[in-house]
């Protein structure tokens, strides 16, 4: 269960994330947005396990 919820916060991160990245399209903003995705993915993979589900 914990990682389906992580998945739909991830979904919906990057969903708001990816909207602001195509009506605002600044580099260093793209750029931050591919950062904070990337962080955000690997806190998905690492934090989200069975470990006592």
């Amino acid at each position: 269960m914990n990682r389906l919820l992580a998945l739909l916060a991830f979904i919906t991160i990057a969903t708001f994330l990816l909207i602001l990245a195509f009506k605002v399209p600044s580099p260093d903003l793209v750029i931050m947005i591919l950062v904070t995705l990337g962080f955000v993915a690997y806190d998905l993979a690492t934090s989200s396990g069975k470990k006592g589900d």
